[in-house]
């Protein structure tokens, strides 16, 4: 590894403008938010909360964090907090609380009337206990208290979630932790210990076609399911089926795979009453089963015609796996488990969200599913992309100093234990505090929900995130650029690149991740109608940008561009991976030859002996050059991930690659972001389009791409002609046809114009714009 010399770190205009943005204020009207109550793990001491005598907070047992709420024995005594509803919604309340005797009770008020009470048992270890929906309207006034019973009572962790339907199909025992119950098991077949994917149990079925086991169940509302099972096989023939009033609707075959895989079948129609029947079969060799797990159909289908046939079938199989990995809302399933706790620590009721992260985990994690928003976007997502950065904005807190936590289990509440000690001891890594920001932008603009700008907790992590963040990590080398410790990522890494053993205070995926979530508030601030504000966040990105090239970067290119600085303040050069091709991919390296020579050195690298040994860090290399228009090395590194899906992922409980849900996702979103350039403004009904087909491919075309409330139809015939379908749904949208170069005309449906042009990011377009409305179609064609 080479290092240069220290640079001269001249940032004051930088620091000056961030230090302008804690003086502004928000602005903008009120939209429904989500319950949060104050300091609900205690971690501020009595902070938001009401103690009665003999009542208080304390250190000594925590269920996590490092703050507790206690009651001591006796008649009247109460803690409570109360929180005004914003809008009518059904919510359940929960608390995790140990009491050395019984009597107490954990008490839901509405406007002063009990909605809930559950008496509080004899149990000195942590329980957690939670209310039935209550349903509130607009201005209801919730009061959330636990009531002391004959000794002491310990709380911690209340929470307020909404509350959620039971899932439409109700499959029992989908870990065979209660061994058969639920379950047909024929001959041959039985449970065992030997082998689980999760838990201590699991199925096994012996060799031979007649070999079977199933479940039946019956739909209780109409909807369309994908239904998934982790599953090894000691050779081919097997099959995983699901069946529909006695009629098979669809099958997955079994391969000889020796370590579990996760094979999905659907999606699937079911009516109300309908029976539906999953059934597992084995062929030439024995087959282990274990974890089935139920997808709702995602909300969005795109589907993609091309004269290439290895896009599509690229695109239909990352569909179809990333919709298996959305979580049915009011599944009751384990958290906590990873690869140290197979049956984790607890069960609780699965709120909206997806996997991403590792699938032997139950949680989300925080790297991962920034980088997945788009492609669920894609699928319509947008209340799983929408409810989890919640559950991480809400974990942003003082005591945090202002990090989100790295992993949420799919409840959205509970920190998924392996990466969270207490709060001065958690993984957190500085890049992803900027990328929620970032994608959380992403996200308004593919759907124009007015909640990711209006929401107040949304709205207070973006403020608090590029301005206060910044501002507490940023002792070591005082440059207006948020810092790591250089102490291993559970006390803040700079960097995403984690096998580092470089001390690193900035990275720069760390600086180049702030640019653009400086980039995203100046979006989110004129998205609440705040130009003052957004105008600010507009100079802090432009001055962080000169800094970056000026003086942070150095004036190296390629092996020696400066990529991040020790805490020492050491300049690094070389490869370092994340910190080496976030820079450009987050478009702040400055347009022109250096840019040009340093995409070289990261293909270079990526291609040789630098090359990640873990397939979902690959995933970025594809974003990194469609967002520097070189569409031939984007869709070789496409190729290169997807022809992986099959090969072991480094972390061998992971399974195959493909399993790491980061590889469909991803692939989703770069087929319609990438290759087509499709770039959505909904919330001002525009969207814009760019072809990057690589040499090959001829044409290519996607429909029924969810924007806004609508849907649309993009093709790319080659790189000068291209057509856009508005495909209904939300009104008007001006559609700006993008092709790279100077050109004098463009001809629209045929008729010639004058082609407008400018530069962004170095690049010359020629473009037209054209309103499109409901059912109506363009093509536009750059001409000479």
């Amino acid at each position: 590894m080479r290092r240069s010399r220290k640079s001269s770190l001249c940032a004051a205009v930088v620091a000056a403008v961030v230090a302008s943005l804690l003086t502004a204020s928000p602005s903008g009207a009120a939209v429904p938010s989500l319950l949060t109550l104050v300091n609900r793990g205690f971690e501020n001491g009595p902070a938001g909360w009401q103690f009665s005598a003999g009542t208080g907070t304390a250190t000594n047992y925590p269920h996590t964090g490092s703050g507790l709420a206690y009651l001591n024995g006796g008649e009247g005594m109460q803690i409570s907090q109360s929180v005004t509803a914003p809008a009518a919604g059904s919510y359940a309340v929960s608390a995790w609380i140990a009491a050395l005797l019984p009597e107490g009770r954990f008490v839901v008020r509405v406007n002063g009337a009990e909605a809930a009470s559950i008496p509080i048992a004899a149990q000195t270890a942590y329980t957690r206990y939670r209310t039935p929906a209550i349903a509130v309207v607009a201005n209801d006034v919730i009061e959330v208290a636990i009531e002391s019973g004959q000794s002491w009572v310990n709380v911690d962790d209340v929470a307020i979630v909404p509350a959620v339907a039971p899932p439409p199909l109700p499959f029992v025992n989908p870990g065979f932790e209660g061994g058969a119950t639920g379950w047909r098991f024929g001959a041959g077949t039985g449970t065992a210990t030997n082998n689980p994917h999760g838990g201590t149990q699991l199925a096994y079925l012996d060799a031979g076609a007649d070999k079977s086991i199933s479940q039946l169940t019956t739909a209780t509302a109409p909807g369309r399911h994908v239904l998934s099972a982790w599953i090894a096989t000691g050779g081919p023939g097997g099959t995983l089926a699901v069946k529909v009033n006695g009629k098979v609707k669809g099958t997955a075959s079994l391969p000889g795979r020796d370590y579990y895989a996760r094979y999905s079948v659907g999606p699937i129609a079911a009516a109300r009453g309908d029976q539906v029947e999953v059934v597992v079969s084995s062929g030439t060799s024995w087959v282990n089963v274990d974890d089935l797990m139920v997808s709702p159909a995602a909300p969005a289908s795109p589907t993609i015609s091309s004269s290439d046939p290895a896009v599509v079938e690229m695109f239909d199989w990352a569909k179809r796996k990333a919709n298996s990995w959305v979580i049915q809302p009011g599944t009751v399933g384990p958290v906590d488990v990873d690869e140290g706790r197979l049956s984790g620590t607890g069960t609780n009721t699965y709120q909206p969200s997806y996997w991403a992260g590792y699938a032997h985990r139950t949680a989300y994690y925080s790297r991962d599913m920034v980088h997945q928003f788009a492609g669920a976007q894609v699928l319509g997502l947008n209340d799983e992309n929408l409810s989890m950065t919640h559950a991480f904005a809400a974990s942003s807190t003082p005591e945090h100093k202002y990090y989100p936590v790295w992993a949420i289990n799919f409840d959205n509440d509970t920190y998924l234990r392996i990466d969270y000690n207490h709060p001065n001891s958690f993984v957190r890594e500085v890049p992803a505090t900027f990328e929620l920001v970032e994608k959380a932008n992403q996200a308004y603009r593919w759907s124009g929900d007015a909640r990711y700008v209006q929401d107040p907790a949304l709205w207070e992590f973006y403020r608090k995130a590029t301005d206060e963040f910044i501002a507490l990590h940023d002792g070591a080398k005082p440059n207006g650029v948020a810092e790591g410790t250089g102490k291993g990522i559970f006390a803040g890494a700079a960097s995403y690149n984690e096998h580092s053993d470089e001390p690193l205070a900035e990275a720069g995926d760390s600086i180049a991740s702030q640019y653009q979530a400086f980039r995203a508030m100046a979006s989110l601030a004129s998205g609440r109608g705040d130009t003052a504000l957004a105008a600010k966040y507009e100079q802090a990105a432009t001055d962080l940008k000169a800094y970056f090239n000026s003086t942070w970067t150095g004036t190296g290119s390629g092996e020696a561009m400066v990529r991040g600085y020790t805490v020492d303040g050491e300049a690094l050069t070389g490869w370092g991976k994340e910190n080496s091709w976030f820079m450009p991919m987050k478009q702040i390296l400055d347009p022109g030859p250096r840019r040009q020579a340093y995409l070289d050195y990261i293909d270079q690298q990526a291609r040789g002996s630098g090359k990640p040994g873990n397939i979902e860090a690959i995933t970025y290399l594809p974003d990194t050059f469609f967002n520097n228009n070189r569409p031939d090395t984007a869709w070789y590194w496409m190729n290169y991930v997807y022809n992986a899906r099959d090969t072991r992922h480094s972390a061998a409980r992971q399974g195959p690659n493909g399993d790491y849900p980061e590889v469909s996702f991803t692939l989703l979103s770069q087929v319609v972001e990438g290759l087509l350039g499709v770039a959505p403004n909904a919330p001002r009904h525009q969207l814009a389009t760019q072809s990057r087909l690589p040499s090959g491919m001829d044409w290519i075309q996607v429909a029924d791409i969810p924007v806004g409330k609508g849907k649309f139809k993009v093709r790319h015939d080659g790189a000068r002609k291209s057509t856009v379908t508005n495909q209904g749904g939300d009104g008007d949208y001006v559609w700006e046809a993008r092709f790279p170069g100077s050109y004098s005309k463009v001809k629209v449906n045929g008729a010639k114009r004058p082609a407008q042009t400018r530069t962004e990011n170095g690049v010359t377009y020629s473009y037209a714009a054209v309103t499109l409305g409901p059912g109506r179609t363009a093509v536009v064609e750059a001409v000479r």
